[in-house]
Formats: C-alpha cells, structure tokens, sequence
C-alpha cells in the first residue's frame, strides 16, 4: 500500500505534531514531577500532582497512541521506509512500544499520588513515589529524544528483510527489462 504524495504529507504533518507534542507534554510532566518533589508548599503539591493525571490522562496517553498505533504504521508501510526494512525503524518502533507500556504501568502511581493530593495526605512516605515520577518521566523523555534523532538522522542500516525486498524487486525488475 502506497500513500500518495498530499496523503503521506498529511499523515507526516499529524506524526510530526502529535510527536513533538507528546515530547513536549513528558518534559511538562517532567517539570511537574520535580515541583512536586522539591515544593514545601503542600497546595502547591497537591495542584502539581491533580495536573498531571489530567496532563497524562487527556494529553500523554492520547499522543502515545496515534504514533504507535495510526500515524507511525501508516508512514512505515505506506512509504519507501516500510516497517521491517530499516533497523532505525525498528528501534523507534520498539522505543515508542516500551514508552507507552511504561507510562500506561505509571498510571497507577500518578493516579495515587493526585489522590492523596486531592486528600491533602502527601507525606514523606510518598517520597519514594514522587522520585519514580521524575525517574520515569526523565528516562521518558529520553527516549523520546533517542526516537526524534532517529527520525531526523536515519542512521544507515538495512535488516535483512529490507536488503531481500530491495534487492529481490531491483533483480526481478531488471529480469523483465
């Protein structure tokens, strides 16, 4: 399946706006987590952790899944790149897959932690929660980074699949020339 040239621009648009703006919500969600960590304001706590649910609830979540499952496949089969061609593709594949299953498996302490902010109950027993947030959103937001440097460099590298396909279709091709 081939995309045609305004189709693959309109999906890359969409790829390219969801994915920076899932960048941008992690390093917000980031910046959130270290308030929250480091703030001796208990308001000023409880405000951090009620936003991010609602930021990883109706923003993150939402901008993991279009890449992963619309704009991400669309691109790869519906152009030159393909899906199994190229191991950059793969690795961004595999980085975007692990990125969404741990921020899914982070739901449940972000959905603690606005809880007891909700409460008014944070207490330095929560500590150990309030670090994961930032640990997790920090190696998330690094792995976001690693898939855009992927995206924007491309780094040479064919898998073995992708070596069959391009040259089985240049040699079939030159057979019937």
């Amino acid at each position: 399946m081939k995309l045609g040239p305004n189709l693959r621009k309109f999906v890359r648009t969409i790829h390219v706006i969801v994915t920076v703006g899932w960048l941008g919500a992690v390093a917000g969600f980031l910046a959130l987590a270290i308030v929250g960590l480091n703030s001796q304001d208990a308001q000023l706590a409880s405000a951090v952790y009620l936003s991010m649910e609602i930021i990883t609830r109706y923003v993150i979540v939402p901008l993991s899944l279009v890449p992963l499952l619309l704009t991400g496949p669309l691109l790869s089969l519906g152009t030159p790149w393909g899906l199994f061609r190229h191991y950059w593709i793969i690795v961004k594949l595999v980085i975007n897959i692990l990125s969404t299953l741990i921020l899914l498996v982070h739901l449940k302490p972000i959905q603690h932690m606005a809880q007891l902010a909700a409460a008014g109950t944070i207490t330095s027993a929560d500590r150990g929660a309030q670090i994961q947030l930032v640990v997790a959103a920090g190696a998330g937001l690094l792995a976001l980074l690693a898939a855009t440097g992927l995206a924007v460099y491309k780094p040479r590298g064919m898998t073995v699949y992708g070596w069959r396909k391009q040259y089985g279709e240049h040699a079939n091709s030159s057979d019937v020339e």
